[in-house]
């Protein structure tokens, strides 16, 4: 009966990586394949069989650096397994770090680091709006990503994002960017620190967010987010205020 069962996911899997490809190509403009939720709540039973047959192979492909093949996957995941935080912590990193730095020019990288963002922000918290996790990934991809010049293509990625929130800020939408105000105003008290188009400002709001519902082994990792994002912050204007005055 287990065999059975095994082919019988494994028959589903051959199916779903193909639904899995086409979810990934929809990926950047946002759109979803609603076969792939009828694909998914037919499984039944079969589901959490389904569920570790393709966190195992997901596995594997990273091992093996086949990164957009193990995103189709990771994109299955979030469908089966939406309040697993871990799940969309581990599809959203593959984006915007495996596969971005695959792509040919600094634009294309961007739009799958900005995919990888949206993901966390718009479909995984939503799903999980009390989970650390998420909230202390999206910090650390604004501080990591976007804030920090690990990634050659970074001043392409602050430029895009001041260009966004400029956008924004003009027409006071902060609700696109799943951002409240009033929240921002209290940082803004708090640090002194107002120019949102910064990523690092972004890296302090989300990482507090994070804090609200995080337990204590989880709160060193966010603390230290809002301490070097703090300290990347302050680094920026002082660098800024001297290229000016000379």
């Amino acid at each position: 009966m287990k065999r059975a069962a095994t082919v019988i996911v494994l028959l589903l899997l051959v199916g779903m990586t193909a639904i899995g490809q086409y979810m990934l190509k929809a990926r950047r403009p946002g759109a979803e394949s609603a076969v792939a939720e009828g694909v998914i709540a037919a499984l039944g039973g079969f589901r959490s069989l389904a569920a570790e047959v393709i966190w195992f192979r997901a596995d594997r492909l990273q091992d093996e650096g086949r990164y957009v093949e193990m995103a189709q996957l990771a994109s299955l995941l979030t469908k089966m397994e939406p309040h697993t935080p871990e799940v969309w912590t581990y599809a959203a990193w593959n984006l915007s770090y495996n596969i971005s730095v695959m792509m040919p020019t600094f634009e294309d990288r961007w739009r799958w680091v900005l995919a990888g963002m949206r993901l966390l922000r718009d479909e995984g918290l939503p799903l999980n709006p009390n989970n650390s996790e998420i909230y202390r990934e999206l910090a650390w991809l604004f501080q990591l990503k976007l804030g920090a010049d690990l990634d050659s293509a970074a001043e392409l990625y602050r430029e895009k994002w001041r260009a966004i929130v400029t956008d924004v800020k003009a027409r006071n939408a902060w609700a696109e960017l799943k951002m409240d105000p009033a929240r921002m105003a209290y940082i803004e008290k708090h640090t002194g620190f107002n120019d949102w188009t910064r990523p690092s400002l972004s890296a302090i709001y989300w990482a507090a967010r994070g804090l609200e519902f995080a337990r204590d082994n989880e709160k060193g990792f966010l603390q230290s987010i809002i301490r070097q994002s703090t300290v990347m912050y302050k680094k920026a204007v002082s660098k800024e205020k001297k290229e000016k005055e000379s």
